[in-house]
């Protein structure tokens, strides 16, 4: 049961430990950058929910050691949070993340040995839920602004009103 919490921080060697320290912060930036109102309770629960469900149900007699359970749940989480929030931004989001961890899908099938495919895949489940959860806690910058507001934000925007050339007498 310690393992759930402990297993992230232990690495099979640096190219390992490299790989997902990258990932993590890439990934730690967008979400906290973009996402501050969700991000410290997703990353917790992404940090267990990836945890205990290795636990659960990975194969037994293994290993399952890294921080990859937890980055699958950050590219998870910020992909279909694009896909379940609908606005701009998280569409936006959701296309950086698929360009830069495209291949990051072909690690939620067993393929090599010794690679951990059910923590991805437990971690990837885990960010798909928590981006279900989290859909209506929107960002005070995904909040639509009315017309009026709209309006005084562009005019703010010029130093002269907008009209002054067109102004006769």
């Amino acid at each position: 049961m310690p393992a759930i919490l402990t297993a992230p921080l232990i690495h099979g060697g640096w190219e390992h430990l490299f790989y997902n320290s990258v990932s993590f912060l890439i990934l730690g930036a967008i979400l906290f950058w973009f996402y501050p109102r969700i991000a410290i309770k997703s990353f917790i629960w992404i940090y267990l929910l990836s945890g205990l469900g290795v636990w659960f149900f990975a194969a037994p007699y293994t290993y399952h050691i890294g921080a990859s359970g937890i980055v699958y749940g950050m590219v998870s989480l910020v992909f279909w949070s694009g896909i379940f929030r609908r606005n701009i931004k998280s569409i936006v989001l959701a296309l950086i993340i698929l360009v830069l961890y495209a291949g990051y899908f072909g690690g939620i099938v067993p393929g090599k040995e010794g690679i951990s495919w059910e923590s991805h895949l437990l971690g990837a489940i885990a960010g798909i839920i928590l981006a279900w959860v989290y859909r209506s806690d929107i960002e005070q910058d995904e909040i639509p602004m009315a017309v009026d507001e709209e309006e005084e934000e562009e005019e703010k925007n010029y130093f002269l009103p907008r009209d002054v050339f067109d102004r006769k007498g």
